[in-house]
């Protein structure tokens, strides 16, 4: 009786962890389990045919030597540095235009946020290739204004903006978050401005950006980590060409995994985007006290 009583003592003292356990089994065996079996991976040459035949650094002294692999490393970082500031500046954009008190303004920002409903997927990809082909929507505007029309998906410059593009399109989810943070502000600090002088442009980058920083912050660095791993466009629109123009670091791990069969390199390559999202994520947070604006260090100081 009394071993009874302490069994469910001890269940009710701990009853926490029974909450959490099917969370914990799902990231134990849907996480952990595979990332530990990647990163054991990454160091034979495990091919899907073939089995195991060598273990080592192999993997990754390739990676370092392989000229295709660091261009690809390239090219996703500048796919980053391009797409994400674009998107945010574009959601900015129609955050401050939506943030008005006018009629119907509702049915605008539903229509502004549509584009985001698709995401990543592949329909919203299929739709973009046969908007950009050859005789594709947008040449046919370009020819009835009389300009020359493009060959945006064998041209090695254009190809890459076609995808930035679509990520940019895709401005809806950051644009509602700054449309929350902007209608936060107090109206106080704004007429105040505007009685001491300033303009919109001034109240923009004195006002409202500074006290909305820290939205803006952490949709840059989810943007990032989002645009290191984008795999969907490039896939479905280029298939990484022309001449490997497209071809970004998501896909060419996935190159290497189904196509090639190299498993132990792509658990490689894996692992390098996992650092090399880590780095990134470890310089924003390094760079934050700089980049955005905290009232209460203000008044401490």
């Amino acid at each position: 009786m009394k071993q009874t009583k302490n069994h469910a003592g001890f269940l009710r003292r701990n009853r926490h962890f029974l909450y959490i356990l099917p969370w914990l089994l799902g990231f134990l065996l849907f996480r952990a389990i595979p990332m530990i079996g990647s990163l054991v991976c990454g160091f034979t040459d495990f091919h899907l045919f073939r089995g195991i035949r060598h273990t080592g650094l192999m993997n990754y002294t390739q990676i370092i030597q392989n000229s295709e692999v660091l261009r690809s490393i390239g090219l996703t970082v500048k796919f980053a540095c391009i797409s994400v500031p674009l998107r945010l500046c574009a959601a900015m954009l129609a955050a401050l235009l939506l943030n008005r008190a006018v009629r119907g303004i509702r049915t605008f920002r539903t229509l502004y946020y549509l584009p985001s409903i698709l995401g990543g997927s592949v329909a919203a990809a299929v739709l973009w290739k046969a908007m950009f082909r050859d005789g594709g929507t947008v040449n046919a505007i370009l020819t009835a204004l009389h300009l020359p029309a493009v060959t945006w998906l064998a041209d090695a410059h254009a190809s890459l903006w076609v995808i930035i593009l679509l990520r940019v399109w895709e401005f809806g989810a950051p644009m509602l978050m700054f449309l929350a943070a902007l209608q936060q502000i107090p109206q106080d600090l704004l007429d105040a401005a505007k009685l001491d002088g300033a303009g919109a442009v001034r109240c923009f980058f004195r006002i409202r950006l500074p006290m909305i920083s820290a939205v803006v912050f952490y949709n840059l660095m989810l943007g990032f980590c989002a645009a290191l791993q984008e795999f969907n466009a490039p896939f479905v629109i280029t298939s990484g060409g022309p001449r490997g123009a497209t071809t970004l670091f998501s896909l060419l791990l996935y190159r290497s995994a189904f196509t090639a069969n190299e498993m132990g390199f792509a658990c490689a390559l894996a692992w390098i985007l996992f650092l090399l999202t880590a780095a990134f994520s470890g310089v924003f947070l390094l760079l934050r006290r700089k980049l955005v604006y905290d009232p209460d260090e203000e008044g401490a100081a």
